[in-house]
C-alpha cells in the first residue's frame, strides 16, 4: 500500500506541468530518500507509515496544483510534520526525509 502510493505521487510529479524540470527532480529525488525509510517502518507500523505517505500524497497534490491555495498547502504541510512526530529518535532519517519534503513542497507552493 505505501509502496503504491510513493509511486503515484512520482507519476503525479512527472508528469505535472506546473512545475520546473529542476523541482521535479529534486522532488522525485526526496521521493527517493523516503521511500526505503517508509517502508522500514510499514514493516513495523503499517497505519503509522501510511498516515505518512497519505499526507505526503496530500502536500504534494496541494504544492502541484495549477491554483494553488496556500492555506490548503500549509494544513497538508503541518499534517506531514505532524505525522513523523515521535519518530525523531527510532527513525531518524525518516524524519529528515519528511523534513525536507515539507521544506521543499513549501518552497514550490510559493
Amino acid at each position: 500500500m505505501v509502496q503504491n502510493t510513493i509511486e503515484k505521487i512520482e507519476e503525479k510529479i512527472r508528469s505535472n506541468n506546473s512545475l520546473s524540470n529542476s523541482n521535479k527532480t529534486e522532488l522525485l529525488d526526496l521521493l527517493a530518500k523516503l521511500k526505503p525509510e517508509i517502508t522500514q517502518l510499514a514493516e513495523a507500523q503499517s497505519e503509522h507509515a501510511e498516515s505518512i505517505a497519505g499526507f505526503v500524497e496530500r502536500s504534494a497534490h496541494e504544492a502541484t496544483r495549477k491554483q494553488k491555495n496556500p492555506t490548503l498547502l500549509k494544513i497538508a504541510g503541518d499534517g506531514l510534520a505532524e505525522s513523523v512526530k515521535g519518530f525523531e529518535s527510532s527513525h531518524p532519517q525518516l524524519v529528515e526525509a519528511v523534513t525536507d519534503i515539507v521544506n521543499a513542497l513549501a518552497n514550490f507552493g510559493l
